[in-house]
């Protein structure tokens, strides 16, 4: 075996730690050649431009695992596992799916993850399986956080949702955010700074925590947990109230605003900033310094998205910036334009059901509202548990944890368990592993190639395709070959197409488009399983194979070509809509640092990209603001023998994501703490490093405390990325941290997009 690889060299990649992506440059080499010996940022990534923070240096952790799996699994009768070969997994893998689908239907196979951040490709090619199989419901993380807010953005615009250009914005507003650990846009720590030291720059951040963020901000409305809407509001009618409103952009872009104002205007911003806990004045400054603004960009995220009223915020947010005139303008909020939308589903918000009428698209058992595609996390076990005859019976998981990550554990597991088939495809024995019939290895991010569809910067935007830096560990496979050996042995692919499309790419790339178009025309399975058989037949093509992954991609290019060709030019891209196509994808699949897909000059193009004939934004949402004018009629009451509030995972400089299994990284033992405000640490009897004991309606767990100021008396906070359990190479399994999710409940979620509460647990602590 070798110890240390001749080849040390530097090589391009990307962080995979958040949404961001960082651009990297790794040296590689140690055990097998394998590891990532030293990291540093890429200078000439398009985006991040040599920008880093200090998580990537984790990153080895993930890719050298000691409990990364190197063959199929195969569950025993008694629970145990054995390996067995790729041929024998995919056939039996094959053969357990289509039995369900024979069965039961295509549809009662549930699709869980897609991928970890920025870790997408594999979501490309498990579409050809999914619709293979007939597969029509499915659920990720963004259930768990975002699809409110997509819903929100998707009603309010008509189709995709506008987002801030922190780098030139007058004032940054962050709700429920703390971007200096999350991030959220290229550079962010950078950008903050350069906020924080100029005079004519104001930040504001909404969030009941002291963070690292807030500690910058010029004012910190450290609103009491779950009353964001409450201080929002009082926000709005502030702005109202003192005649602050841009009334020429209101008359000529929005709709719905006479509907919303009488609410504003009678609103009683003293009892509203009493029931947050914020001092008035404090509000009215800072709502004053917004409406004064040249530009306002904003900003939310978990702290409010997993928390009370998190759809009524995503709204209430919104209204502040539209009716002081902040879209569409440099600094502003503006509309990007993706090559590849993971929010595309959020249009549907433009035409959803009338309040007291069921959703157009729902969950099959329940009947819950279904947005961006996504059933909320929350519901699967009741999708599952249940003798309902349309509840699920069989899942596909890849590159997803919900045993771990999804609210109210016990339960997920139960339900997982309750399943007549499943298969994990992930790099890792995790605990949604450990109760699957199958479980797949999938190389890490290192060795494939990888991607995000996450970029939103405006006016310019970029795609970086990954190359792998690092040979594959023995055993595994990437997503790409997985699914596609899938729907091969399904059956969702023809050897006869594929002979006919390799015979017409020797003739050339447009021959074969030609030849695949009209073989979609007569067959609609060739348009199901396209991600797969792109790979098999243009795939071997690019690059003697080793872009083949990236096949996709080239049909991507080429409708991104057709229909956006005013973008693709103005990043330099000339032409026929065939040479940019292309010209894209080739400068896609070789740009080692990312390439520039559009470089808009107007910012008053994110009007294009409104949905409405209009082109107005609507200000009053049927759906929700009767919720808004019943705020000061729901108050908040913990029950009984739970006073504290938890938040359940927050982000932390000790933290990591959740793929870095490995807790080795927290060498002196800190990140686990249960962070308790001082004057509770008095009343409770606790001093810094005492065990307390944290209890719930769901569970209890104990750990040491940490007192700080960053708390507000009466809530606690736990740490993301812990309570994993992790087999150490000596065969030793250990578990660093409470696993959150042991304590949160699946019951607690949101009215609308049933996003989970995580931020806001009622909570009883007790030293040990």
């Amino acid at each position: 075996m070798k110890t240390q690889s001749a080849d040390t060299e530097y090589k391009k990649t990307a962080c995979i730690l958040c949404s961001i992506n960082c651009g990297l440059e790794v040296k590689v080499g140690g055990k097998d050649g394998r590891e990532l010996l030293k990291i540093k940022g890429d200078k000439a990534h398009v985006s991040s431009e040599g920008y880093l923070c200090n998580k990537a240096a984790r990153l080895n952790h993930y890719q050298m695992g000691a409990d990364r799996l190197n063959s199929p699994m195969r569950r025993r009768p008694d629970g145990t596992y054995e390996a067995i070969d790729w041929e024998t997994a995919i056939r039996e893998v094959a053969v357990g799916l289509q039995s369900i689908k024979n069965e039961h239907g295509g549809d009662k196979i549930y699709f869980i993850g897609g991928g970890g951040q920025g870790n997408h490709l594999g979501a490309l090619y498990s579409t050809a399986l999914t619709r293979t199989l007939g597969v029509r419901y499915q659920t990720n993380a963004l259930a768990q956080e975002k699809t409110g807010e997509f819903w929100v953005a998707g009603k309010m615009f008509g189709g995709g949702g506008p987002h801030g250009d922190f780098h030139n914005t007058e004032v940054a507003v962050f709700v429920g955010k703390n971007p200096w650990q999350a991030h959220g846009f290229p550079q962010t720590r950078k950008v903050l700074n350069d906020i924080a030291k100029d005079p004519a720059r104001s930040m504001i951040v909404l969030d009941p925590a002291l963070t690292d963020s807030a500690r910058m901000a010029d004012f910190h409305l450290r609103v009491k947990p779950g009353t964001d809407a409450w201080c929002l509001s009082a926000m709005i009618a502030t702005i109202v109230q003192e005649n602050l409103t841009d009334v020429a952009f209101i008359a000529a872009h929005t709709r719905g605003f006479e509907a919303i104002r009488p609410h504003f205007e009678s609103l009683d911003i003293s009892d509203y900033a009493g029931f947050c806990d914020v001092d008035e004045e404090l509000i009215r400054s800072a709502s004053r310094r917004i409406a004064q603004a040249e530009s306002v960009a904003v900003f939310e995220d978990l702290g409010t998205q997993q928390n009370v009223h998190s759809t009524l915020v995503s709204y209430l947010q919104r209204i502040l910036w539209i009716i002081t005139g902040n879209f569409a303008k440099k600094g502003g909020q503006n509309i990007p334009v993706p090559l590849l939308s993971v929010t595309e589903g959020a249009k549907q918000g433009a035409s959803s059901a009338k309040p007291g009428e069921k959703p157009n698209k729902v969950s099959p058992v329940l009947g819950s509202r279904i947005i961006a595609g996504l059933l909320p996390c929350n519901e699967v076990p009741d999708e599952i548990l249940t003798d309902h005859p349309d509840r699920f019976r069989a899942a596909i998981i890849q590159s997803s944890n919900p045993a771990h990550a999804y609210a109210d554990s016990p339960r997920m597991r139960e339900a997982l368990s309750a399943l007549e088939f499943s298969v994990v495809i992930d790099v890792a024995m995790t605990e949604t592993a450990k109760l699957a019939d199958y479980v797949l290895p999938a190389a890490s991010q290192f060795e494939k190639h990888e991607c995000t569809f996450f970029p939103v910067e405006f006016p310019r935007n970029h795609f970086h395709l990954r190359h792998p830096i690092v040979d594959p560990l023995p055993g595994t496979l990437p997503e790409s070959e997985i699914h596609t050996r899938l729907v091969e042995a399904l059956g969702g692919i023809s050897q006869t197409h594929v002979s006919v499309l390799r015979g017409a790419l020797k003739l050339g790339r447009r021959p074969f488009a030609l030849v695949f178009t009209a073989l979609a025309a007569k067959n609609p399975q060739v348009m199901k399983a396209a991600p797969a058989l792109l790979y098999r037949t243009l795939g071997p093509t690019l690059c003697d194979g080793k872009r083949a992954e990236a096949a996709p991609f080239w049909a991507l290019c080429h409708q991104f070509a057709r229909k956006k060709a005013q973008y693709a030019k103005s990043a330099g891209f000339e032409g026929s809509a065939w040479k940019i196509g292309e010209a894209m994808f080739e400068t896609l699949i070789s740009a080692t640092s990312g390439f520039i897909y559009t470089d808009i000059s107007d910012y008053a193009d994110s009007w294009n990209r409104v949905g409405y004939s209009d082109k107005r934004i609507l200000l009053h949402v049927e759906e929700l603001f009767p919720q808004v004018q019943n705020l000061d009629k729901t108050p908040l009451q913990n029950p009984a023998g739970f006073p504290f509030v938890l938040a359940a995972g927050n982000r932390r400089a000790t933290t990591a994501n959740t793929i870095v299994r490995d807790g080795s990284w927290d060498s002196k033992g800190l990140a686990s703490s249960l962070f308790l405000n001082p004057d509770d640490a008095l009343d409770l009897g606790l001093a810094n490093g005492d065990t307390a004991r944290i209890t719930t309606a769901t569970g209890s767990a104990t750990t040491f405390v940490e007192i700080n100021d960053i708390q507000r008396k009466g809530t606690v906070a736990l740490p993301n990325g812990l309570g994993i359990d992790y087999r150490r190479e000596s065969g030793e399994t250990v578990q660093i941290g409470i696993p959150p999710n042991e304590l949160t409940a699946s019951s607690s979620r949101d009215f609308f997009a049933g996003t989970p509460w995580h931020k806001y647990v009622p909570a009883q602590i007790e030293k040990v």
